[in-house]
């Protein structure tokens, strides 16, 4: 459509829709044809749309794995997704004890502080992650990692032994743990966290929580969720 007809069809200004589409222009959200004249959908609303269609599925398809995971340990485990240079928290269930984590489903956190983060990090082709680890990491607490060479070597004994562990990183009072499961075609999709106040995360419970975790994400990577049931 041109400008005009864009206008004409929301009832806008000529100059106010040209300023709105300069706006979606800039995120890709729309295209502009120059020789043509006109706008059309962009990439970014591709973009958009797969991930609505992915995060739909992962719910569906993660949500009773949480139950279990949530039922075994009592606290709050969350599952959560890779976008743009943040991880998000796509769905989860609040701890049962008096003092848990905060759920707050939409929350963003830095990809490179969290356990869910280091996870997904450590499966990424190596390029990508490269990328993501060359981005700013600002340090959260007096325990976060923040240097690259750090970071790496964190990556490497994820990937060992199956899960993420951060103690004190994302905040102060904080620990998660969380595994990572794949797709169809073996690429990373998302993770699934525990997560609690770190008095309450010993050595010996990470260990045990990340086992266990590490056993769901298998099976989700099999689209085979309720890795815990009997455990």
């Amino acid at each position: 459509m041109t400008l005009a007809e864009l206008g004409a069809a929301v009832g806008l200004t000529r100059s106010t829709a040209h300023r709105l589409l300069a706006a979606l222009e800039s995120e890709g959200l729309i295209s502009r044809d120059s020789a043509r004249s006109t706008y059309c959908l962009g990439p970014a609303v591709i973009a958009l749309g797969s991930q609505a269609l992915l995060s739909s599925d992962l719910r569906r398809t993660v949500r009773p794995t949480l139950v279990e995971v949530a039922e075994a340990f009592g606290e709050t485990t969350t599952l959560e997704v890779l976008t743009g240079d943040e991880i998000l928290v796509l769905d989860g269930i609040i701890g049962r004890r008096l003092v848990s984590a905060v759920l707050d489903t939409g929350t963003r956190w830095p990809v490179f502080a969290t356990s869910t983060g280091r996870c997904i990090l450590a499966h990424l082709p190596a390029f990508h992650r490269e990328n993501l680890l060359r981005l700013p990491r600002p340090k959260l607490t007096d325990r976060t990692l923040t240097g690259i060479g750090q970071l790496r070597a964190e990556l490497k004994r994820v990937r060992k032994r199956g899960y993420a562990a951060t103690v004190g990183e994302l905040g102060a009072d904080y620990a998660g743990v969380a595994a990572a499961f794949f797709g169809p075609t073996g690429e990373v999709e998302g993770a699934v966290c525990v997560g609690g106040p770190v008095t309450r995360f010993s050595v010996e419970r990470i260990e045990e929580i990340g086992a266990k975790l590490s056993e769901a994400a298998d099976q989700l990577s099999m689209h085979k969720p309720g890795a815990l049931r009997g455990a």
